[in-house]
């Protein structure tokens, strides 16, 4: 596939340097400009998106070359781009940081696989000439790495500006962009997980806005889109897709649900894009605003922030009560990280304590810190409804909760952790009847079976309660929920 739409990487020689509010303004700006661009983000990341998304009015997507096949990746880049008329790709941390000493994860190694120019964002402050020493050790590290132009960030004032840019553009011969001044207070406030996502801002229109207001003040963007324009076609591999065509099914079309509110909506689109390519049919629902869980033949929890809602979540015991009773009928639920907690029998904040759905004997309780936070290699070792024995999956985790020392014991987890902290004891997946769940988040063009995996066990129940409904009895559950419901009977 021929790629030959303008594209662009924002990197940064560190985290915390003003990528995200530069992509987002400079998105904002196109937009205002009669562009329309896709978005995506290098990395496991679910608010910064959210943010690009509503900057530029289309889906963000990520890119991960941990978490996702190669081939996946640059098929879902291709598919997106080629709908707009470009690409703004933001990276994370600093351009060649990464997983391993090679940096084969980096921002960098992501640009020379779409042959897209870099910008670096650079955090000016208390410092000057050096920084155009870092860029040109940036330029000599890896050549291959098209650093095509500089935007300065938090600018003292125009005499630091001057010493800055002519540094940078003598002795790297790069172009300055721009240069953003020191801005008080800041425009996206951050809390424990990075910045507050727009769902929680009380002003995320006006943020979006005003940060397109200082990038179209500072920011050469018609410079910046002509640097874009000039990234080189590029011949990118499809894949075969057979896999993603909807199966033929006897039996009516599945229902799964998914809970997206304020406290759970970290979802992937792909996620929900590939149950839907199976031919499923997606039902959103809310634990917060919804009295009881509408009726669906396999339901799907996000992450979120349950904690900054465990009082409205709480609030809602129709939901809480009419999603434990669905899971004793057999219904196939597949939780991350927030979900996870959410399914706990308790959310401790603060020393106050949260009931919660109770379909698992465990509590969560919010710390101070980050009890997990990177990727996660999961090794597949007991029996359960989703994954073969034997799979190896990459994903990520970040979550400040964990289980009390006092509830840990002998539970029935489905993973064991190579990477990662997990649940308890390199431990993660805990099961229960046809319920797993887990810390960490899943890509779906990287565990490629998760998604039939899920719809299967969709039709399994509807086609029981048909039979039930017929034979007037209740649902019949499989012989693996039997297995994961002895693991916790004692706790119930």
């Amino acid at each position: 596939m021929i790629v030959d739409r303008p594209r662009v990487v924002f990197s940064a020689l560190r985290g915390n340097s003003g990528k995200t509010f530069l992509t987002v303004g400079v998105g904002a700006c196109l937009r205002h400009r009669g562009k329309t661009v896709s978005p995506f983000k290098k990395g496991p990341d679910y608010i910064d998106p959210a943010w690009l998304e509503m900057a530029t009015g289309h889906a963000c997507y990520n890119l991960d070359l941990f978490l996702m096949e190669r081939e996946r990746l640059v098929s879902s880049f291709s598919t997106h781009v080629l709908q707009t008329d470009g690409a703004l790709i933001e990276g994370n941390r600093g351009l060649f940081d990464g997983m391993d000493r090679e940096g084969s994860y980096s921002t960098a190694e992501l640009a020379k696989l779409l042959q897209a120019p870099v910008i670096l964002v650079v955090d000016c402050s208390r410092a000057s000439r050096t920084l155009a020493a870092m860029i040109l050790g940036c330029q000599h590290f890896d050549p291959q790495v098209a650093i095509r132009g500089v935007i300065l960030n938090r600018i003292g004032g125009t005499r630091h500006e001057s010493i800055v840019r002519s540094a940078i553009e003598d002795r790297c011969g790069v172009a300055v962009l721009g240069a953003i001044p020191k801005i008080k207070g800041g425009i996206f406030p951050e809390r424990h997980m990075g910045l507050v996502p727009p769902r929680e801002h009380p002003e995320a229109v006006r943020a979006v806005e005003e940060a397109a207001r200082i990038v179209d003040r500072y920011v050469d963007v018609d410079r910046l889109w002509e640097i874009a324009r000039r990234a080189p076609a590029v011949c990118l591999e499809d894949i075969d897709r057979s896999e993603d065509k909807p199966f033929i099914c006897p039996s009516r079309q599945p229902k799964i649900g998914f809970i997206r509110d304020s406290a759970f909506w970290f979802y992937y689109p792909e996620n929900l894009e590939a149950l839907e390519k199976l031919g499923a049919s997606l039902v959103e629902c809310s634990a917060i605003n919804d009295r009881e869980l509408p009726p669906v033949d396999a339901l799907y929890i996000g992450g979120g922030f349950p904690e900054t809602h465990a009082e409205s979540l709480t609030a809602n015991a129709g939901f809480r009560k009419s999603l434990r009773e669905a899971v004793e009928t057999g219904l196939p639920v597949y939780a991350e990280c927030g979900g996870l907690m959410y399914l706990g029998k308790e959310l401790i904040v603060e020393e106050k304590t949260f009931p919660m759905a109770g379909v698992f004997p465990l509590g969560f309780v919010i710390d101070g810190s980050p009890q997990g936070h990177g990727y996660t290699i999961l090794e597949v070792d007991t029996p359960n409804p989703y994954f073969p024995i034997g799979e190896v999956l990459h994903g990520h985790e970040f979550h400040y909760s964990h289980i009390p020392d006092g509830e840990k014991g002998s539970f029935a987890f489905a993973f064991n952790v190579r990477r990662g902290y997990g649940i308890q004891e390199r431990r993660d997946g805990l099961c229960y009847k046809n319920v797993l769940a887990t810390y960490s988040h899943l890509h779906a063009a990287g565990a490629k079976g998760w998604a039939k995996a899920l719809w299967e066990q969709a039709i399994s129940y509807q086609q029981r309660n048909r039979l039930s409904e017929q034979s007037n009895e209740a649902p019949v559950v499989t012989e693996i929920s039997r297995t994961s419901r002895r693991a916790f009977s004692p706790g119930l």
